[in-house]
């Protein structure tokens, strides 16, 4: 397998594919910065645990309601004008953080900048270069490029956890405050979002949607139309999955680690760069595996098993198992991404694409965004907080039975 992103059967620019992969890695970068140390931050500001959650809830409810926002009308607006705004959010998110320890302050910043507590994607960013990417490329090469778009940001959110990770404790070694160490990231944060723009203004005018011949087509809801009852159906799944995997954020369980077994920033970095690496790479092989068993059954049967190892972790007796059972979960867990991202591109309508990726972009927002409410109570109380990796675990493997049996038989065009 080669790791150029626009081989040859693409139909697309390879500059706009290179651009679009960049501004990806450069915004996984940033969410790696901060979703290592926001808890800790938080945390250090003197915040209880049951604040923090709410302000992490906060977070992604402000986030799910701009991007459903910005995502339904970007096919009209602009695709890149829509790109443009989530940086500029993510710029002022970023700028609050470091410039305030008001809680009120950061309670606003939060709902509405663009802050990932997870280091997964939040924004309007990915329903809209899903788009792009849908659009300049074959249907047949359409889940490899997902795949390596995935890597492109796994791999680099794994480079912004390590680079928090020990960034952080080199500059607490050298006489920074926690909080002051913490506030400098969040200052690098911005910093990423600002030279992103620059990127986004390179991008070349096909990337944005065919303008309609003839009589002006109705909006419809959400800007859909024919793709209504497939997107209603997967946002529902896709909520629930989402919701379990709130439990188990990148800053909760570095929070779990970091309590459980008293292990320095700098260690918890490290396992954030595994963890990351060893998810994006796990999506390399999620293309032909799609191609020889289907994109529905890709996501199923490798989401169980990852599941269930995501359920040992707690039971782990020494730091080193627990790792080790987390860093193999890792290493499978991220294969339904690139094909579940493929799959609502290719059963849906061209004309729909940005939308149908903003709901169901949305619907998992809005599932994630409800989970730190209860996390927060349990990490409250330590001797509860295992439950975020049983909780997790279960609702996942019940979402992954249910997707099966609703769109097992609903195959994209390469596999008709």
């Amino acid at each position: 397998m080669t790791a150029d992103p626009a081989p040859a059967a693409i139909s697309g620019s390879r500059a706009d594919l290179r651009l679009l992969f960049s501004i990806r890695a450069g915004r996984m970068f940033a969410y790696g910065l901060v979703a290592v140390i926001l808890v800790l931050y938080l945390a250090g500001l003197g915040f209880s645990a049951t604040r923090i959650g709410i302000l992490i809830t906060l977070t992604y409810l402000g986030d799910a309601a701009i991007s459903l926002w910005l995502t339904t009308r970007a096919d009209r607006w602009g695709r890149r004008q829509t790109l443009n705004v989530g940086l500029v959010l993510m710029i002022a998110g970023g700028a609050a953080f470091a410039a305030s320890g008001d809680y009120w302050i950061l309670a606003v910043a939060a709902t509405i900048g663009v802050i990932s507590p997870s280091g997964n994607e939040v924004g309007p960013f990915i329903a809209v270069e899903q788009a792009c990417l849908a659009q300049i490329v074959a249907d047949r090469e359409r889940t490899r490029v997902f795949a390596w778009y995935h890597v492109a940001g796994f791999t680099a959110g794994a480079l912004g956890a390590g680079i928090s990770g020990c960034g952080a404790g080199w500059l607490q070694r050298h006489g920074w405050t926690e909080v002051a160490s913490y506030r400098a990231l969040c200052v690098l944060y911005a910093a990423c979002g600002a030279a992103l723009l620059a990127l986004v203004a390179r991008l070349d005018p096909s990337v944005e949607a065919p303008r309609a011949t003839g009589a002006p087509v109705p909006f419809g809801w959400m800007g859909l139309r024919e793709a209504k009852s497939v997107v209603a159906r997967l946002s529902l799944l896709f909520s629930a999955d989402s919701f379990a995997g709130g439990f188990i954020v990148q800053s909760f369980v570095a929070y779990w680690f970091y309590r459980k077994f008293s292990v320095p920033v700098a260690t918890l970095g490290a396992i954030f760069i595994g963890t990351n690496l060893l998810s994006g790479l796990s999506a390399l092989l999620a293309a032909p595996l799609a191609k020889r068993i289907g994109l529905v059954s890709t996501m199923v049967w490798t989401h169980l098993p990852s599941n269930l190892l995501l359920m040992v972790v707690p039971l782990m007796p020494t730091f080193a198992g627990a790792v080790a059972v987390f860093l193999l979960r890792n290493a499978i867990s991220q294969m339904d991404v690139p094909t579940r991202l493929s799959y609502v591109n290719a059963v849906v309508p061209a004309a729909e694409r940005s939308a149908a990726n903003g709901v169901t972009s949305t619907a998992r927002q809005c599932g994630i965004m409800l989970a730190p409410m209860a996390v927060g109570p349990l990490l409250a109380h330590f001797e509860r907080a295992s439950c975020i990796f049983w909780i997790s675990g279960g609702i996942k493997i019940a979402y992954d039975l249910c997707l099966w049996l609703m769109f097992s038989s609903v195959k994209p065009p390469e596999e008709g």
